[in-house]
């Protein structure tokens, strides 16, 4: 089960950070990661971090303002968002891919996913 929090109604240059804790079944070895959907548009990924040893992965557009982060002790991820901008407004989920081994961006391997919380950046 995945918890998603942190969103809410902020300007353009603003910051915002998401927080999704797991509870349940989980491994030693996994991916976590962000994806968005605004509407009208089709969800897209966002960013995305290995369990174990952290690595990180990015999309194009929220590289160098977006930071992805875990705490193992609290089985928790983070997404840290800077500079933010109208064009960010969306519902951001997260999601767990039990199997993951390398990092992706495939939203069709993750195999749970939160709920959702809403990111609104007013210009």
């Amino acid at each position: 089960q995945l918890q998603a929090s942190g969103g809410g109604l902020v300007q353009a240059g603003g910051s915002l950070r998401l927080s999704c804790v797991a509870s349940g079944r989980t491994s030693s070895s996994y991916l976590m990661g962000w994806f968005r959907a605004a509407p009208g548009k089709e969800r897209e990924f966002v960013a995305a971090i290995k369990w174990s040893g952290g690595g990180t992965k990015y999309a194009d557009s929220v590289k160098g303002r977006f930071t992805i982060s875990r705490d193992n002790a609290k089985n928790s991820v983070y997404l840290q968002m800077n500079a933010l901008i109208p064009e960010d407004s969306a519902v951001y989920y997260c999601a767990l891919d039990l199997s993951g081994h390398v990092l992706h961006s495939d939203s069709y391997r993750y195999e749970y996913w939160g709920q959702g919380t809403l990111v609104t950046v007013s210009s």
